[in-house]
């Protein structure tokens, strides 16, 4: 016998069989009272295919916006006027009793913002002066402030946003998504990441990697400059017609490996060389910013050739028009804890969001005029909040900067069902706590299916023997913030 055949017959467990066995014997019954072979089912080569929901949500796409780092959000979106008046003292004891912080220890002091608020909208959503572009957009936001998490580190944080747990090696949001709903165009990646800043996010590639999911299912990272997609390109003195014979043997000699091994790897290789081959001739077209006119790339700020973030909002309009189901944009630069100017929450903040605030209104803007954004849902923010304190390391600089603070943070949501316009939860008077209407991460993954048409609690897959989900035992659709509610 192969010796690798050999190794996979040797892991199979007693749970294995049973519950194969079981399955078999109802596809057989089954076979016999439809008069057909009931055991074929999806392979990986349709495994992008578009697939019905559970039931018909407002949203058909996401557009998840990360800033890496995560934002002071209280120098941004939650005004907090009785912090302003105690800037400077001592923190409360209470505040720190049985707490510990990434990079603060003693007894820091309050940090009010100099950041100048104002409400904005009809809805009346309060926002700083270092994001002046949205605030023509006020209406179409959603600012959640009473977000918490479970981590207070970087990586473990973003993994538990992406995956549902602060460990590496569960699917992330995007792959659930591609894996629960297929794509809208077979010549795409149904899941596409962008990376500006030139640093990869702090989870790895676990933040968009497919798990223990078919691989068929992880983020395709593309680049606005250079090549759109790494490894794709035919090599030199080859054509597409001596390319499309290469791939034509490869795939022979894989569905003989198939026949031999009944790896299902190796059906899911076959269907990623196929779309390989494909977006050679699709994804330069996307991905190509100079179709755009003047007024649009001005719009967001976008500079074809270049790589940044203004550049990857506007390829992830051009992404979700042609049928992308989910693209991720990770900006990295968000970690302000005031070791240097640029990470100040005045100048510094001032310059990062400089980046950031023109080409999102934009975004927002450019989805409503197609008649996209009613079935696109953007999502903003970190993987944490930042402290009501200045940092430790930083407290007698002339810096200002705050820690990294999972307790109490925002988000901001915008179109594919979700009502604008409104400001949903609060955290109390110093920024420390939730105040009202708590949303945990795993709340915010369950709302976010929820609007794709997905069941959180339906949405599984059956892994060494037991069931997971996105969002593990945990979360609760946030009805209050849905148009529908």
């Amino acid at each position: 016998m192969n010796p690798l055949k050999l190794d996979l017959l040797r892991q199979k467990t007693r749970r294995h069989f049973l519950s194969q066995s079981a399955r078999g014997v109802g596809a057989a019954a089954l076979a016999s009272l439809l008069g057909r072979n009931a055991g074929a089912t999806s392979t990986p080569a349709d495994a992008l295919a578009s697939r019905f929901p559970h039931y018909r949500g407002p949203a058909k796409r996401i557009i998840y916006l990360h800033l890496t780092g995560s934002p002071p959000h209280l120098d941004l979106f939650d005004y907090k006027p009785e912090l302003v008046k105690r800037d400077g003292q001592d923190c409360p004891d209470a505040y720190l009793r049985g707490k510990t912080f990434a990079f603060t220890s003693g007894v820091p002091k309050l940090l009010g913002t100099p950041r100048q608020f104002r409400q904005h909208g009809q809805g009346g959503v309060w926002m700083s002066d270092a994001i002046p572009h949205l605030h023509r957009v006020a209406d179409k936001l959603c600012v959640i402030r009473s977000m918490t998490t479970d981590q207070f580190n970087h990586a473990p944080a973003e993994l538990l946003v992406y995956t549902g747990s602060p460990r590496s090696g569960r699917p992330s949001f995007g792959s659930w998504v591609t894996y629960g709903l297929g794509t809208e165009n077979s010549n795409l990646p149904g899941f596409v990441v962008l990376i500006s800043s030139g640093v990869q996010p702090n989870g790895g590639r676990s933040s968009f990697g497919n798990g223990f999911l078919p691989s068929v299912f992880q983020g395709v990272q593309c680049r606005s400059k250079g090549d759109p997609v790494l490894y794709a390109s035919d090599p030199p003195g080859m054509d597409r017609e001596v390319r499309r014979w290469s791939l034509d043997a490869i795939r022979d000699l894989n569905e003989l490996q198939s026949q031999e091994l009944g790896h299902p790897e190796t059906q899911t290789r076959i269907a990623q060389y196929e779309l390989a081959f494909r977006m050679q001739m699709s994804v330069p077209e996307v991905m190509d910013l100079n179709r755009e006119s003047r007024n649009t790339l001005e719009a967001y700020g976008a500079k074809p050739g270049e790589s940044s973030f203004a550049n990857n909002c506007l390829l992830a309009r051009r992404l979700v028009e042609q049928g992308v189901r989910y693209v991720q944009l990770f900006d990295w630069g968000w970690d302000f804890h005031g070791t240097g100017p640029s990470e100040d929450i005045r100048d510094g903040l001032t310059q990062k969001c400089a980046t950031m605030d023109k080409p999102v209104a934009a975004l927002l803007e450019d989805l409503a005029q197609r008649g996209l954004l009613d079935e696109t849902l953007v999502v903003l923010g970190g993987e944490f909040g930042r402290t009501p304190f200045r940092e430790g390391r930083t407290a007698k600089s002339n810096i200002l900067g705050r820690d990294h603070f999972p307790d109490c943070y925002t988000m901001v949501l915008a179109g594919g069902g979700i009502r604008g316009g409104m400001m949903y939860g609060e955290s109390d008077d110093l920024g420390f706590s939730v105040a009202q209407d708590p949303v945990h991460v795993h709340d915010l993954q369950a709302t976010i299916l929820h609007q794709l048409g997905l069941d959180h609690e339906r949405l599984t897959y059956r892994f060494q023997g037991r069931d997971f989900r996105l969002t593990d035992v945990h979360g609760h659709v946030v009805k209050g913030i849905l148009q529908s509610s």
